[in-house]
C-alpha cells in the first residue's frame, strides 16, 4: 500500500510539474497578445477539456508531457504572401516543411494576423519560451530550498554510526581492496576501548573536533599510539582511551577509488579503530540554497551530457547480463518506482520516520524539475531550446543588418529545422521507450 501511495505521489508530481511548465509558457504568450488555441496536460486522447475564451484547456490521457498551441508559430518562406503557401518544393524533406507551413496556417484567421507567434520580437521569443524551463527550475528552487533549510539534509557529523567487530588483517588487492573480517581477526580498537554507538566525539588528544573529516584524519596519522577521546554520551561527558591497530590500507584517489600501479594496489600504513561516521539532519541557512541548487543543476548538466554515454549500457542491461548503472538515466516509470520504494521504506521515528520519507520524496520531484529544466535547453527543436535559439539567431541577424544599415533580414525561419525536430523527436521516443522498457525487466533500485 505504502509503495502504491508512493508511486501515486510521484506521478501526480509529474502532471503539475508539467502542467505549471506549460502555464509558463501560455501566461507571457497571452501577455504579448499571441493566440493560444489549447493549453494541454498529457498526449493522446483528451480525457477531459473546457473552452474559456478562445482557449481549451484540458487533460489527455498520457501523462508524459503536454503542449501550448500557439498560432503562427511558422512564418511564411521568403517571398510568400502572408496567408499563402507556394507548394514549389520536391524532395522529401522540403514537402514536410511545406505541409507543416500549410497546417500552421490553416489555424491564422484573417483578425489573427498580427496574433502570431513568429511575428513576436526575438526577446519575447525567448521569454515565451525559456517561460517553460524556468518555471520548472523556479519549482526545483523553492522545493529543495524548503527541505534543506527546513527540514534539513543527513550530513556526516563526528559521532560514531557504526562499530566493526574486528580488526581485517588480510591485505587488500586489487580484486578485494576493502577485505572484511575472518574468522581470528582482533577484536576492533573501538570496541575494546568502550566506544559507542552514537558517541558525539567533541575532542581527540585534548584538541577540539568538529567535522569527521579531522576525526577520520587523527585516526589515519595516529601511527597506533594511544589516543584520548572525550564523547558525549546520554548528556554526559565521557573520556577513553582507544588504540588503534596499523593497517596497510590501499590508496584512494580523490573519486574514493583505489589507486593501483602496475596492477597493484599501492598501501600505506595507516591508524585504524572500527568505526563509521554517523548521520545527522543539518538544515542549511537560506542565504546558502542558491549556491546549493546551483550544484544540483551543474550535476544534473553533467548527468545529461553523458545520456547517449549512458544509453550505451541502459541497451547492453535491458538485453543481456549486465547490471543497470544507479547513476544513468531513468524513465517515468523508473522515478515511479524509487518513489514507491521510499514510501515503503521501514525508517524508525527517531531517524526520522515518515517525515524524511516525506523530504525524500520532495526531493525526487525537485530533481525531476532540474532535469526538465536542463533537458529543455538543448539548442534543438522541437525541444524549448531549440526555438529560442532560433530567436536568439534572428535577434544577431537583425541587429547585425541594422549596425551596417542594411535591409532588414525577416524572421528566422525555423521550418528550415524541422526535418533535425523530426529526427530528435524520433531519437526521444526511442530512448523514452528503450529506458521504459529497462526500468521494467531490469529496474534500478537504490535501497538494494
Amino acid at each position: 500500500m505504502l509503495f502504491l501511495i508512493g508511486v501515486l505521489v510521484v506521478v501526480v508530481g509529474v502532471a503539475l510539474s508539467i502542467a505549471l511548465h506549460e502555464i509558463g509558457h501560455l501566461v507571457p504568450a497571452k501577455k504579448f497578445g499571441v493566440k493560444v488555441t489549447q493549453y494541454m496536460v498529457g498526449f493522446g486522447p483528451t480525457i477531459w477539456s473546457r473552452r474559456r475564451g478562445e482557449t481549451e484547456y484540458g487533460i489527455k490521457a498520457i501523462p508524459l508531457g503536454g503542449y501550448v498551441r500557439m498560432v503562427g508559430m511558422l512564418p511564411p518562406r521568403p517571398g510568400d504572401v502572408e496567408g499563402q503557401l507556394r507548394t514549389v518544393s520536391t524532395g522529401r524533406f522540403s514537402q514536410m516543411v511545406d505541409q507543416a507551413r500549410a497546417d500552421s496556417m490553416e489555424e491564422v484567421r484573417p483578425e489573427d494576423a498580427d496574433r502570431v507567434f513568429y511575428k513576436l520580437s526575438p526577446g519575447r521569443k525567448v521569454v515565451v519560451m525559456l517561460g517553460g524551463p524556468l518555471m520548472n527550475l523556479l519549482i526545483g528552487f523553492v522545493l529543495i530550498t524548503g527541505v534543506i533549510t527546513l527540514y534539513g539534509l543527513p550530513q556526516v557529523v563526528p559521532k560514531v554510526g557504526l562499530i566493526s567487530e574486528c580488526v581485517p588483517t588480510a591485505t587488500p588487492t586489487v580484486a578485494d581492496p576493502h577485505p572484511a573480517c575472518a574468522p581470528g581477526d582482533p577484536a576492533a580498537p573501538a570496541k575494546l576501548g568502550g566506544l559507542r554507538e552514537n558517541d558525539r566525539i567533541v575532542a581527540i588528544n585534548g584538541a577540539p573536533v568538529s567535522t569527521w573529516t579531522a576525526v577520520a584524519a587523527a585516526i589515519r596519522d595516529s601511527g597506533g599510539s594511544p589516543m584520548t577521546f572525550v564523547v558525549q554520551r546520554g548528556g554526559e561527558e565521557v573520556t577513553l582511551t582507544v588504540t588503534p591497530a596499523r593497517l596497510e590500507r590501499a590508496t584512494l584517489d580523490e573519486q574514493g577509488a583505489p589507486v593501483t600501479q602496475d596492477g597493484k594496489l599501492v598501501l600505506k600504513s595507516v591508524g585504524f579503530m572500527g568505526i563509521t561516521p554517523g548521520q545527522e539532519l543539518v538544515t542549511t541557512p537560506l542565504l546558502e540554497a542558491p549556491r546549493f541548487v546551483w550544484d544540483r543543476v551543474v550535476d544534473t548538466a553533467s548527468v545529461i551530457w553523458r545520456i547517449p554515454e549512458k544509453m550505451v549500457g541502459v541497451a547492453e542491461a535491458a538485453f543481456g547480463s549486465g547490471e543497470r548503472d544507479p547513476n544513468g538515466p531513468i524513465s517515468v516509470v523508473g522515478v515511479g518506482r524509487i518513489g514507491g520504494e521510499v514510501a515503503a521504506l521501514d525508517i524508525p521515528a527517531d531517524e526520522g520516520g515518515n517525515w524524511l520519507k516525506i523530504a525524500q520524496l520532495v526531493l525526487l520531484i525537485a530533481s525531476l524539475n532540474l532535469a526538465l529544466f536542463v533537458f529543455n535547453l538543448i539548442p534543438l527543436l522541437p525541444l524549448d531550446g531549440g526555438h529560442v535559439a532560433g530567436a536568439m539567431w534572428e535577434a544577431v541577424k537583425r541587429g547585425w543588418a541594422k549596425l551596417r544599415n542594411r535591409p532588414d533580414p525577416g524572421y528566422v525561419d525555423v521550418a528550415k529545422g524541422l526535418p533535425i525536430a523530426y529526427g530528435m523527436s524520433l531519437v526521444l521516443i526511442t530512448m523514452s521507450v528503450l529506458l521504459i522498457y529497462a526500468d521494467i525487466v531490469k529496474p534500478i533500485s537504490i535501497f538494494g
